[in-house]
Formats: structure tokens, sequence, C-alpha cells
């Protein structure tokens, strides 16, 4: 291999480096081929917040809904269906904005084109996420009962639509960007900016990305799916394969939402 940059914080290593353990190579490449993260930590925090700001702003627009918006609950049917999503739009584009202006672009910051590998370990890490959840499912309603009754339970119990479809469509596809900019992306890289341990990162994403979502009974179902799409960014250290991760793990969720309507 030639001269290999070093911009990051990690010194760039390869396959059989002693002090890392050989599984992590590419993580360590792709780490200390970017540039610095440290902004990361504004993206998340406006991000998040701005994702509360917009559902407020809903909360406050919306006729007939005077106990807020929440994008949990969303409307049952027609293009306000949509307006579940609209917050969770500003969770990825706040960290594009700021990875145009502030760093490398998306592409260099969190490598979100992905590779082949990415699709690879997406995959595997997204079926590990997808068999675990429902698994740890399972057990959660052997000890509790079942789980209550949502607004997604409800669209479930309606009518099959062209807006049931866009809004299977964005939990497959849009909702695993979106949070992956935000969580894998602009949250974990400043946590390696500043040198956090991988492990760390992982469990702390995690618990994060499991609590931002503030549904109790779906907290421990959330840890472990999380923790396996968080282990395909620790292995190739790029965004993407968490993507394909995560949207491997809600394709069976999106698909029985649409497909169970009637």
């Amino acid at each position: 291999m030639g001269e290999q940059p070093n911009r990051g914080p990690y010194r760039p290593v390869g396959p059989g480096t002693p002090q890392l353990h050989s599984a992590f190579w590419e993580a360590d490449w792709e780490a200390a081929r970017r540039g610095t993260l440290a902004w990361g930590f504004a993206a998340f925090f406006i991000g998040y917040g701005g994702y509360y700001l917009v559902g407020m702003l809903l909360g406050a627009l919306l006729p007939d809904n005077s106990g807020g918006f929440d994008p949990s609950e969303p409307p049952d049917t027609g293009p306000l269906l949509l307006l579940a999503f609209a917050p969770n739009i500003l969770l990825g584009l706040v960290p594009a904005v700021l990875s145009w202006w502030r760093g490398n672009g998306l592409r260099s910051d969190f490598g979100i084109l992905p590779k082949r590998r990415d699709f690879r370990v997406g995959f595997a890490c997204g079926l590990c996420a997808l068999f675990g959840s429902l698994a740890v499912t399972l057990v959660v309603i052997s000890l509790s009962g079942p789980p209550p009754e949502t607004g997604l339970t409800r669209l479930m119990q309606g009518d099959r639509t062209v807006w049931l479809f866009l809004f299977a469509l964005f939990a497959f596809l849009g909702a695993p960007l979106t949070e992956e900019l935000l969580m894998r992306g602009a949250l974990w890289g400043a946590l390696e900016h500043y040198r956090v341990p991988r492990y760390v990162i992982l469990v702390l994403t995690t618990l994060i990305f499991a609590l931002i979502h503030q549904e109790v009974w779906r907290t421990p179902v959330l840890l472990v799916g999380g923790l396996a799409i968080g282990a395909a960014r620790m292995i190739t250290g790029r965004v993407a394969a968490s993507m394909v991760a995560h949207a491997t793990n809600n394709f069976l969720p999106a698909l029985l939402l649409f497909a169970v309507a009637q």
C-alpha cells in the first residue's frame, strides 16, 4: 500500500497492527482518512433540538391536536400522515448541512456512499438486529404482556392507501438515513474525534438511540437492535454500513405495516 493520509485523530493502520484488534483496521483507516468531526456535537444537539422544535410547531398548528404533536402517534390517514416524519428529517438535515459547511462533505465525513462491503456487513448486522429484536420482543411480551396500542397499531388496522405506502417507505429508507447521519454519523464522529474508545462509543450511541425514541416498552428492543446496527459502523468505519443495517432491521416492520392494512 502507498502512504496513507493522516488528517484525522487516529493513526492510519492496516491488518495485523499489533496495537489494535485486526477486525477494526478498516474503521481506523477511515477515521485517519477523514478530517475532524469536532463539529459533530453541534450537529447532534442542533439536529435533535430541531426535531423537538418542529414537533412543537406542528402541535401548535395542527387542528384537534391539543395534546401536542408526537411523531410516534401519526395521524390516521391522508397526507397529514407524512407529517409524522417532518421532525425526523431535521435529524439528518442538520448533520448534512454542517458537513457541507464545516466539513468535507457527506462522502468524506460519513462515508455515506455504500461500498460492496457495506452491503455485506450492513445486511449481516441488520439481520442480527432484526432477529435479536424479535427475540427480545417475545421475552418482553412474556414478562409484561402485549405492547400498548399506538398510532402505528391503528394504522395497521386502517386502510391501505398511497399515503400509508409512502409512510412505510420512509420508515424503511428515510428514517435509517436521517437517524444514522445523526447518531452513527455526527455523534459517533465527534466522540471518535476526542478518542473515546470504540466500545464506549458503541454503548453510548446505542443508549442514546434507544432513549430518544421515548418508547418505554420498546427500550430493551431498541437497545439490542441499536447494538447490532452500531456494530456495522464500528466494523467498517462508515455510516453507509449502519444505514444498510438499519434499513434491513426496518424492512419487515415496514412491510407488515402496509401489508396488514385492509
